[in-house]
């Protein structure tokens, strides 16, 4: 753990490489720098959210083992902390084995960043409660796994994240398209896919578990709202039962000691009555925590940081009940203009993010309203008439 902290460029400076520059990476970085940490953002795009903010940027190809490795033997840095899910897992893992230090750890990362590693561990070495599943390499696989799980299903690209390439299929008529879309519109190109039961659940959650040098500490748990795998909504917290709630702790914590490594993990869970069911966890803040920018102290962001950096969390502070939604834009455009933030702005407890994000290209996350009030349903409700007010623009 490092004791000792200076400033950029000098003697006792810390270096953090940050792979992924969107927009979680930069509240990340941010959070890093507010404790004198130098952050190199790299990404396979320039001008990525946290390239904006960052001390230097690099654009490469992250998915590239001998790019990846070169980029980390040249800036030689204390923590290489994964933001996104397109990484050369396994060159992690080789240089972890050589004394880099990977956020949370290179195995966390590996296991999580593929949907196969972790739905394994999970079902298989640990045994919780997880949907029926099987996993397919090409279409009559993929076939077969339907047919054995059974309709309706949702099938997934192992290896990508925030709904790109993901389908809910219905009716076998359904079928060839959801294969397709699978093998397209992953975030890593065409590839292993799973295939899922559809659960029947009361609702869902990301339960945010920090493990850090205090122990092992959760956030309020948080519901939210998706539209083809992505998130628009989210809100904290979401009401449970207190014999669900401690059930899903539980599953947290199995899961997250399995990874190991200090930092911020979104477990997802369905929750159907006082039954919970594991869904997925990824080893990074989680973009349904956004909400956590006005609900606590310490943000999701905040939490990570300071886990990774060895530093201790004595408590979680919640403001109250709060939400946030995703400012999403369609089309094919270089230029998004934000026009009404005033009118927004005017309402209390309100606040808005804009990611600056370079273009536009089908649909994208262009920034996030968040809100506050003394119910989560009201907070949704003033987000509501504070998007009303907004008017997105497309050059």
């Amino acid at each position: 753990m490092i004791k000792e902290f200076g400033t950029k460029d000098g003697q006792a400076a810390i270096k953090a490489l940050l792979l992924g520059s969107g927009e979680l990476g930069k509240e990340v970085a941010l959070e890093l720098q507010r404790f004198g940490v130098e952050v190199v953002a790299c990404d396979r795009y320039a001008g990525a959210p946290a390239m904006h903010v960052a001390d230097k940027s690099i654009v490469f190809n992250m998915l590239d083992p001998e790019q990846l490795k070169k980029v980390v033997l040249e800036e030689n840095p204390d923590h290489i902390i994964p933001e996104v899910e397109a990484i050369a897992t396994p060159m992690l893992l080789e240089l972890e084995k050589d004394g880099w230090n990977v956020t949370p750890t290179a195995k966390a990362t590996w296991l999580t960043m593929n949907r196969e590693g972790i739905r394994r561990l999970a079902a298989e070495e640990l045994h919780l409660p997880t949907s029926s599943y099987r996993f397919a390499s090409d279409y009559e696989e993929f076939k077969n796994a339907i047919s054995e799980i059974g309709l309706p299903c949702v099938v997934k690209p192992v290896m990508s994240s925030s709904g790109h390439g993901q389908s809910l299929i219905k009716t076998t008529s359904q079928i060839e398209s959801a294969w397709k879309e699978s093998q397209e519109s992953g975030r890593s190109g065409a590839g292993k896919v799973i295939v899922e039961g559809f659960v029947d659940f009361d609702y869902e959650i990301t339960l945010l578990t920090v493990r850090c040098v205090s122990g092992t500490l959760y956030c309020k748990p948080i519901g939210h709202k998706q539209e083809n795998g992505d998130y628009r909504w989210s809100w904290q917290p979401q009401p449970m039962s207190d014999v669900a709630l401690t059930k899903a702790q539980e599953i947290a914590k199995s899961i997250t000691d399995a990874l190991g490594g200090y930092g911020i993990f979104g477990v997802e869970l369905f929750i159907k009555g006082d039954e919970v069911i594991f869904s997925e966890v990824s080893p990074r803040p989680h973009d349904t925590g956004m909400v956590t920018m006005i609900s606590q102290d310490l943000s999701e962001f905040s939490l990570h940081v300071r886990a990774l950096l060895g530093l201790p969390i004595p408590e979680i502070n919640f403001y109250g009940p709060s939400a946030s939604r995703a400012l999403v834009v369609e089309g094919d455009t270089k230029t998004v203009l934000f026009n009404g933030l005033d009118k927004a702005l005017s309402l209390n407890n309100v606040q808005v993010r804009i990611f600056r994000k370079p273009e536009v290209k089908g649909h994208r996350r262009m920034g996030v309203l968040l809100a506050k009030d003394e119910t989560y349903e009201r907070a949704i409700e003033k987000l509501k008439k504070a998007e009303s007010f907004l008017e997105i623009k497309k050059g």
